[in-house]
């Protein structure tokens, strides 16, 4: 089994590391920067204290104005003051019923006023006979000193987060714009936990070609002074090509584990952002980790992300984010030497479209095609993937590797998966073959629909199958028919599983001809028995277009056309740009002239074995699947016989 990817330490650290030795932690920075920056901090506390201590004492004075000792005299004289406290000449004192305050803003009942010392009343005598009660403490409680500190720590505790958190964020410093918005500096990488183990070239399997040519790579890592004596330099760049879910990545981490040396592994998406240069930055501190580990490999998966040719009309002045982002990327790697032990792998599917100066000798200059496995190379790749899965003994890895052409590896390790669902499903305790071809059904034609159709619908359903089947089998050098159902699965009614016994690399026209006889097969069905067609044949005609196209304008099958590739891009959906409009009008004849030869043939021999298409349709019909050997058997018709491969 493969190991996962490691997780990253950071979400802005844009790349995941394995294998790299961990570094003693750097102390915090200080010096008189830092102490500066902490006796400002002091500063702005103080002001925020003085600040609130003023704001809370003119808060709190607000409810208690001061009254002249006249009018104190004559609350007192009216039996209208309920309490009073006294010290020295300052009086505090709380009212019965509430009075107009002086000026005639709002009322009051606590009070304070100033005895004067030249008064000579007997206040005593007066606040005895009107049942005045004197305390012997203050009738307004003062907050002390520490409530008053208590209640103004809160807006400087505010302020001493904010503070840390900006400092914090601005230490990226030389960042750029990433530490205006707030970029956090990369953490170091750290070790690998101890006794996990890393992927290596034993968890590869089905592509040998292509690890003969990174072996080159490992043995530089492991002994380049060899190298070195000889005067030879290693690629800068390995650029690993090819379809979705081959192995590209693994190879990557397989030739770091083979190794045995830091591995940093980002996806270019990950470089880019909305600000411009926050990209290119990232760039940077990932070689900068690189290099301080060295030797070390660097893989950038979908670099076509970043790596598209320039100049494109997206682009504003050529200073958008993803340019800066690859120029940086070129400049790195023109500046290695041969002695920094860094070696930068890529990956892609998109090829083609990858800018020159990316892919030019002192960069990327070795490109490698990872293509999907042959048998082969899938039976083992099943092996790898099915090696802590229980199978049975009934189990032939073999003869799934033949009914699978075409698979890629991540393919065949989600087929090897979903038999193991389909077991624990089935309360089984061994994967089967049943789940292994169930499992490749469902991969391959969808999942089953519990859909209830007509009889008169499944009738005709069973016609248009037993078209596609019958004429596969009847046409020389076609494919084999696997399987035969009108079981609905995915947005087919029914479906006809042909494969071939043996890969596939180059096609005769005679193979392609009967490639579109048998995808009509199920309309001829349909107009040779009913007198008409229906929708069902929609993908069908999808792939007679498809391969037809191909015959006229790409592979040179047509001599009106001739031998030239007439629509070199046809499948990236340029038709009509790459040639003439007479050239696309002769295209466009020959393409029906060949689809109608075919569809006549089809329906010609669907009409001369009309007992055997009725028979498989009464089969269908009965059982809704049948498997090779019974579909065969029930035609009247000799299966061929294996390729040698096989």
């Amino acid at each position: 089994m493969t190991n996962p990817a490691p997780p990253r330490k950071s979400p802005d650290q844009p790349w995941r590391t394995e294998g790299t030795p961990e570094e003693p932690a750097k102390p915090s920075p200080g010096g008189r920067r830092w102490r500066g920056g902490w006796w400002n901090l002091v500063a702005a506390a103080l002001i925020v204290f003085v600040i609130a201590n003023l704001a809370l004492s003119f808060f709190g004075d607000g409810d208690e104005p001061t009254i002249s000792y006249t009018e104190f005299s004559k609350q007192v004289d009216d039996g209208n003051v309920s309490t009073i406290y006294s010290k020295g000449d300052a009086i505090q004192g709380e009212l019965k019923q509430a009075r107009d305050r002086p000026g005639g803003d709002g009322t009051y009942t606590k009070f304070k006023t100033q005895r004067p010392a030249f008064a000579d009343d007997r206040l005593w005598g007066d606040l005895t006979r009107n049942n005045v009660t004197v305390t012997a403490e203050p009738v307004v409680q003062q907050r002390s000193l520490l409530a008053n500190l208590l209640l103004s720590l809160a807006p400087m505790a505010l302020l001493v987060v904010l503070w840390i958190v900006i400092a914090r964020r601005a230490r990226v410093g030389m960042g750029g714009a990433g530490a205006m918005f707030g970029r956090k500096a990369p953490p170091k990488p750290v070790e690998l936990e101890p006794g996990q183990k890393r992927t290596t070239f034993a968890d590869v399997a089905g592509i040998d070609e292509v690890e003969g040519e990174l072996n080159d790579v490992v043995d530089f890592l492991k002994n380049p002074d060899a190298y070195r004596r000889m005067g030879a330099k290693m690629p800068r760049g390995v650029l690993l090509a090819g379809p979705p879910g081959t192995g590209k990545t693994l190879l990557a981490r397989a030739v770091a584990g083979e190794a045995g040396v830091p591995f940093f592994s980002a996806s270019a998406s990950e470089f880019i952002e909305m600000i411009v240069g926050v990209g290119a930055s990232r760039v940077r501190e990932l070689f900068a980790e690189a290099r301080k580990v060295a030797p070390s490999i660097i893989f950038i998966d979908e670099i076509d992300t970043i790596g598209r040719a320039r100049g494109g009309g997206a682009a504003m002045g050529g200073h958008d984010e993803r340019e800066q982002t690859l120029n940086q990327i070129l400049t790195e790697m023109d500046g290695f030497s041969g002695s920094e032990g860094v070696i930068v792998i890529a990956a892609t599917n998109r090829a083609d479209i990858l800018d020159p100066a990316l892919t030019r000798p002192g960069r990327f200059d070795r490109v490698v095609s990872v293509a999907p496995p042959d048998r082969g190379g899938r039976e083992a790749i099943l092996r790898i993937h099915t090696r802590e899965i229980p199978l049975a003994p009934d189990v032939d890895l073999a003869q799934v590797a033949r009914t699978t052409p075409g698979m890629t590896g991540a393919e065949l390790a989600n087929l090897a998966n979903e038999a193991a669902l389909l077991a624990v499903k089935r309360g089984q305790d061994r994967v089967t073959r049943s789940d292994l071809s169930d499992a490749l059904e469902k991969v391959q034609l969808g999942a089953e629909r519990a859909l209830v159709m007509p009889l008169e619908e499944r009738r005709r359903t069973a016609y248009h199958e037993s078209g596609h089947a019958l004429l596969g089998m009847l046409q020389p050098g076609a494919d084999p028919v696997r399987k035969i159902t009108i079981v609905p699965r995915g947005r087919a009614l029914g479906v006809t599983l042909s494969t071939p016994d043996a890969d596939k690399y180059a096609y005769t026209e005679e193979y392609l001809r009967g490639r579109i006889i048998g995808a009509l097969g199920g309309m001829a069905a349909e107009h040779v028995v009913y007198g008409g067609i229906t929708t069902g044949s929609e993908s069908d005609l999808e792939q007679v277009t498809r391969i037809a196209r191909g015959m006229v304008a790409r592979w040179g099958m047509s001599e009106r056309v001739g031998r030239l590739s007439a629509l070199p891009d046809d499948d990236r959906q340029t038709y009509g740009l790459a040639a003439a409009p007479g050239t696309l009008d002769v295209i466009d004849g020959e393409m029906r002239r060949i689809v109608d030869d075919c569809y006549e043939e089809a329906c010609h021999k669907l009409r001369e074995h009309r007992a055997r298409l009725d028979a498989l349709a009464a089969a269908l019909l009965e059982r809704e699947t049948l498997e090779e050997t019974d579909a065969y058997r029930i035609a009247g018709i000799a299966r061929p016989a294996k390729d040698a491969e096989a």
